[in-house]
């Protein structure tokens, strides 16, 4: 019988499967897939990141990302690479990628570089979680490099930095880039933390980190439960005020917030699809995707039904903000 928080069907959420040449594609959600193609048809794209190679390169590049951090080893933080090792041989990772812990208190984590990825830790995000949350926290980054993520996500964190230091490099061509990047890379974030979830293997520890990591707060002083209903409440909202903040506060921010997140990753597990890879039943590398075209247009499908489900919610809510004005106007007189 499913768990009525999670939807989950496993009878032993912590016996890990090793997910043997699992493909990224298993995990990969469809609305990032399709942000991703209509990321790369930009035509200045690829001519915005040649130049920021070009003017950079990839070990300073590398270096300056790591240069404030700690290496992890058997001997520095050793638990914590105790989880990276169990992370990288659940999702059978080709290979094991430079991981470091920075000391900074923001609760966050990140996958980056060019041709050599690597992973870096927030502090403060090891002092919070427990480790399984670690463990799920990891898988997800994990998840950006083996679909490929890194690069992008890379210069995106490039090109904000610049347009806020008023840099002459970002001119309009890189400013388009930028913002067809944050859309994308909103998309990612939804793949990654079904990769985070195979990971841990356990729904309730993924939606916990969560719940931690909007709030900051302990075990003992928030509800899962709570949060979860907090989630499909914020999804079914029907206020003026809350769809205009929701559109304009999505629009400037990275990440999609926790709550959304909270509401894909249980949709996901109730169609079904984490409950098959569980029992083995994934795409695997090397092999040829067959169904490749239905993916695309499955991408293209859910990327078009999202684009117009914002516009929609926009415009509604613009013509309800404007009648509420002019009602208020006209009793006024």
């Amino acid at each position: 019988m499913p768990d009525q928080q999670t939807g989950t069907n496993q009878p032993n959420a912590r016996a890990r499967r090793v997910l043997t040449d699992i493909a990224s594609r298993s995990w990969e959600h469809p609305a990032d897939k399709a942000a991703l193609q209509a990321l790369r048809r930009i035509p200045v794209f690829d001519a915005v990141l040649r130049k920021l190679f070009g003017f950079f390169g990839e070990k300073p590049v590398r270096l300056a990302f790591q240069a404030n951090a700690v290496r992890v080893s058997p001997n520095q933080f050793g638990d914590v690479y105790k989880v990276y090792k169990q992370a990288l041989k659940t999702l059978d990772a080709p290979e094991e990628y430079p991981l470091y812990i920075t000391q900074t208190p923001m609760v966050n984590a990140g996958a980056y570089g060019m041709d050599r990825p690597f992973i870096i830790l927030n502090s403060g995000t090891v002092a919070l979680v427990d480790k399984d949350e670690l463990e799920y926290i990891i898988g997800h980054e994990i998840g950006h490099i083996l679909s490929g993520h890194v690069l992008y996500k890379t210069m995106m964190v490039f090109l904000i930095n610049l347009a806020n230091m008023g840099f002459p490099i970002v001119g309009l061509a890189a400013r388009a880039v930028l913002v067809a990047l944050l859309e994308w890379y909103r998309k990612s974030e939804l793949s990654c933390d079904r990769a985070g979830l195979l990971t841990v293997q356990d729904p309730e520890v993924v939606m916990r980190t969560m719940l931690k990591m909007a709030g900051g707060g302990s075990s003992e002083e928030t509800s899962l439960q709570e949060f979860i209903v907090q989630a499909e409440e914020y999804k079914q909202s029907g206020d003026v005020a809350d769809q205009v903040f929701k559109v304009l506060n999505l629009m400037a921010t990275t990440h999609p917030f926790y709550v959304l997140r909270v509401s894909e990753l249980r949709a996901w597990i109730e169609s079904g699809d984490y409950d098959r890879i569980i029992r083995g039943e994934y795409a695997r590398r090397g092999e040829p995707d067959q169904a490749l075209q239905d993916d695309l247009r499955a991408a293209a499908s859910a990327y078009a039904e999202g684009a117009k489900d914002f516009l929609d919610d926009l415009s509604e809510a613009a013509k309800r903000m404007g009648s509420d004005f002019l009602g208020g106007l006209r009793a006024k007189k």
